[in-house]
Formats: C-alpha cells, structure tokens, sequence
C-alpha cells in the first residue's frame, strides 16, 4: 500500500475475506484431528498468530466455526462435481470421471472425509443447521440425473439406477479409502494412500461404476 494512502473499502474487505479462510484452513485441521469436542479455539488462534477475539468476531463462537468448517468442505467438493466439464462426453465416459475426481478429492482433502465421519458420530446434529447443503447437492443431482436419462435413452444405462445410488456408491468407495486406511493398512497390508497405488485404485471405482451401470 502507498504511503499515506488510507485503506480502500476493497482492500479492508479482501483483507478480511483473506483472514477469514485462514482461520477456516486451520479450523477444519484442527476439527478433524480432534472432533468438536477436543478442538480449542485458543489453539486455533495460536496457530494463525491471532487472537480468540478475532476468531469470535468472525464467527460468533466455538459451534458457529464448526458449522462454517462443515459448509465450506461441503462446498469446495460440490463446486468441483459442478465445474468438471463433461457436458460434451458420452454419459458412460462422463460418469467415470465424476467417480474418479471423487476419488482425487477425498484423497487430497482427507480432513473432509475425517470432518464428515466426525459429524456422522453426532448423528448429523450439525449439518442439519446448515439449510444451504440441500440446495448445493441440488446441481450434482440434477446433473446425475441428466447423465442417467442420456444413457437409457442412448441403451447403455440400465434403467433401475437413480441418481442418489450413483452417488452413494462413489462415496462409499472413496470415503473408505480415506476413513479405514489405518485399519485396513494393517489388516491387509497395502496402504491406500501411497502414490503408487493411486492410479490403480482410481481406476477401479471407474470400472465399478461403469461395469455396474451398464451390466443389463
């Protein structure tokens, strides 16, 4: 900034905007590794350098941070589903790479896949506050569902599918290879996130759901 030159209204609310998602970043850290329960906003505070009182300010408290944590994972991932350009490939092709940027997402943002779990131990309490979900879900739905109808219609989508079960199945699958990697590490001995077997194990959700849809 020039000196002597006052803050303009653009730079105060960037400014804000920008600590904002500072402490968001660190709050969703900090909730996925300890719970709601465990995590403390004065830790939260020290590690952006700030104070309580600002994250207060912001958010209005310990449960309204959590819910703000909560909308804003939920809205990253839903943001992706909607802008991956698919509109020009078949509904087959196009299925198989939503799966596989499901799977790119929950391995990239594990404090997601930890944050929903988390909410799933409280019975989904919280998530319930946040009316907005619902309505982002909407578009991925709608676009399933344009997916499904092109592919029935074209005879390579068998016809007793909806949209909620694609989903469903796609989140299992991806959701799991974050959730259970520990346990299934030790168990079977293969670690999920390793780099090396990521592009086998991406395929394999593609193929699941490929193979599935168009089994008739």
């Amino acid at each position: 900034m020039a000196r002597g030159r006052k803050p303009r209204v653009g730079d105060r609310q960037n400014e804000a905007e920008d600590a904002r998602l500072n402490i968001l970043e660190v709050a969703a850290k900090e909730f996925a590794d300890k719970g709601l329960a465990g995590a403390r906003v004065d830790e939260i505070a020290e590690k952006i350098n700030s104070s309580k009182r600002m994250i207060y300010y912001y958010f209005g408290g310990k449960e309204q941070l959590y819910l703000a944590v909560l909308e804003r994972a939920y809205t990253t991932i839903r943001q992706a589903e909607n802008n991956l350009p698919v509109d020009d490939l078949a509904p087959v092709e196009a299925l198989r790479q939503l799966a596989e940027l499901t799977y790119d997402h929950h391995l990239q943002h594990p404090e997601f896949v930890r944050l929903v779990s988390i909410e799933n131990i409280h019975r989904g309490e919280f998530v319930r506050r946040i009316r907005s979900l619902k309505t982002l879900s909407a578009p991925l739905l709608s676009r399933l569902d344009a997916l499904l109808a092109s592919g029935r219609a074209s005879g390579q989508i068998r016809p007793d599918v909806d949209a909620v079960d694609v989903h469903l199945v796609i989140s299992a699958y991806c959701i799991f290879q974050v959730a259970n990697q520990y346990t299934f590490g030790y168990l079977f001995d293969r670690d999920l996130t390793a780099p090396a077997n990521r592009d086998h194990l991406r395929a394999v959700i593609g193929d699941v759901v490929v193979g599935w849809l168009t089994a008739h």
